[in-house]
């Protein structure tokens, strides 16, 4: 046993030869998952739309399945558009095994599965909801 041994088990660490055993499997390759960096992360974008006819629904459609968060402003549209939007968006959404939210009055913010919305207002949680619109 050298000295560098001496020291670790002397505070308490086990020794590397258990490590090892830990570490690697039978063939020697790592049991450990790599964590990924900040750098090598994916980035998410956001894509903000302001449809004013139902074409453009397609539009926010392919950003959605492309996994952005998408934020649809209907302020100003009229009753008939601003339902059919929803509605197909609300169907996209929920193939994606997404989310939407209501931010406010007419502004609202779809998220594929791979986003986490977390509200701290009790009233926008609560509104939040496909049946609350």
């Amino acid at each position: 046993m050298g000295l560098w041994s001496n020291i670790v088990s002397s505070m308490g660490f086990r020794d590397a030869d258990d490590l090892d055993d830990e570490i690697f499997d039978e063939e020697g390759k790592p049991k450990l998952v790599p964590i990924n960096d900040a750098r090598g992360a994916r980035k998410i974008g956001v894509s903000v739309f302001r449809p004013r006819q139902y074409d453009e629904v397609s539009d926010i459609a392919d950003n959605l399945r492309a996994r952005l968060l998408v934020v649809v402003n209907l302020v100003g549209a009229d009753r008939a558009l601003s339902q059919r939007v929803i509605d197909f968006l609300s169907g996209v959404v929920y193939t994606l095994d997404g989310k939407m939210q209501r931010l406010s009055e007419g502004i609202f913010l779809f998220v594929p599965s791979n986003v986490q919305v977390n509200s701290n207002e009790p009233e926008l949680a609560a509104s939040g909801s496909y049946d609350s619109w």
